[in-house]
């Protein structure tokens, strides 16, 4: 089978390729061959763990922006589409243009639609008409569609009229880990998030000015891109010496133990479903701070703290729960439970396999 949409095996990129790097050696446990389809430049080749039975196979495509997930995932349909796996999986909506080959070579498709990307504030008129474009085709021509959370499932059922298997993201329980250097065990405010507008980094750096002159603040991300956010993030460090920009961190250990550790971890992504980087925070126990959405409400439950996407009000939020030794453990242990009981690889990776069978069964008219 192939995976055709992200940066490849293995890569650290996002949740998507989070994902992957789990996904790929399931499947290649229960006797699947495996092709992950990539991007040059984006795989760790050297990273220790890598399965050497996944094949990852690099395609040519254009790196920018606005054309990076449409030419790669067109180069990787097309070989896929000459070499007829028995299955494929996509990520992204914006790849359901693709659809038709696979489509056309009798190969079963399983769509992972992602989030609402045309409601994503970093996204121009133009690429948002082309997601939109993208998930009609995606709602037409995918063998299976794939949401991650049920509120992405109910808009997909209202709008596109597709229903779908919802399959959420994992998380890994850790072993305690050692504290990153200078910081002391709750006693300082994290953010982990890619510097986009939707994931209220703006909001958090003006209320971060009001925390640093108590607490430290660690700030995890970039735009990949630059931009006016990296440079925010920049000055908030200069500022203060509370602050520390880290920028994108690629080590799991070293990010698990920034959430481990943490007094406050703000989770302010508001377009999406299940987050990948919430579902990790909640394994990894992090006493977390979340914008109000109904989806950070539906990965949480009781496991969190809600704020307004208000510095004021954020600022508020993360400084009562930094006062509170007895919330902050609690919140760290509903997390983990939470997370323990919903949201486990393990479980997520047999559901992925689940609905590659069916996808084949059905299109060789047998059920399993």
């Amino acid at each position: 089978m192939a995976i055709i949409g992200t940066r490849g095996y293995p890569s650290f990129y996002g949740g998507f390729e989070t994902a992957v790097r789990k996904i790929a050696p399931f499947l290649a446990d229960s006797g699947w061959d495996v092709t992950v389809y990539g991007r040059p430049g984006t795989t760790r080749t050297d990273s220790p763990g890598i399965d050497p039975r996944v094949v990852s196979t690099i395609t040519r495509g254009l790196e920018s922006k606005a054309l990076s997930t449409l030419s790669f995932g067109l180069t990787a349909s097309l070989d896929a589409a000459k070499n007829r796996p028995d299955a494929a999986l996509v990520m992204n909506v914006a790849n359901g243009y693709w659809l038709p080959l696979l489509r056309a070579r009798g190969i079963p498709t399983v769509v992972n639609v992602d989030g609402i990307e045309w409601e994503r504030a970093k996204w121009g008129r133009a690429a948002r008409a082309v997601f939109r474009g993208g998930a009609v085709i995606t709602a037409k021509s995918a063998s299976t569609l794939v949401y991650d959370s049920d509120e992405i499932a109910k808009r997909w059922v209202d709008r596109y009229h597709r229903t779908g298997d919802v399959i959420a993201y994992g998380g890994e329980p850790v072993e305690e880990l050692p504290l990153e250097p200078g910081l002391r065990h709750r006693e300082y405010v994290l953010m982990v998030a890619r510097f986009v507008p939707e994931n209220s980094v703006g909001e958090f750096f003006e209320a971060a000015r009001v925390v640093a002159e108590k607490y430290d603040v660690v700030l995890v991300g970039s735009a990949g891109y630059g931009g006016a956010l990296d440079a925010e993030a920049q000055k908030l460090a200069d500022y203060s010496p509370r602050v520390h920009w880290l920028g994108h961190v690629a080590d799991d250990a070293r990010l698990f133990s920034l959430w481990q550790h943490a007094g406050a971890y703000f989770h302010g992504h508001s377009v999406g479903g299940t987050n990948p980087a919430l579902v990790q925070a909640m394994a990894c126990g992090a006493p977390t701070v979340a914008r109000e959405t109904v989806y950070n409400r539906e990965v949480l439950g009781e496991a969190g703290v809600f704020t307004a996407v208000d510095p004021g009000q954020i600022a508020n939020a993360v400084m009562r729960l930094m006062a509170d030794p007895v919330l902050q453990q609690s919140l760290s242990l509903l997390a983990k439970r939470r997370a323990a009981e919903y949201y486990t690889w393990q479980s997520i990776c047999g559901k992925y396999e689940r609905s590659l069978l069916a996808a084949i069964a059905r299109k060789e008219g047998r059920s399993l």
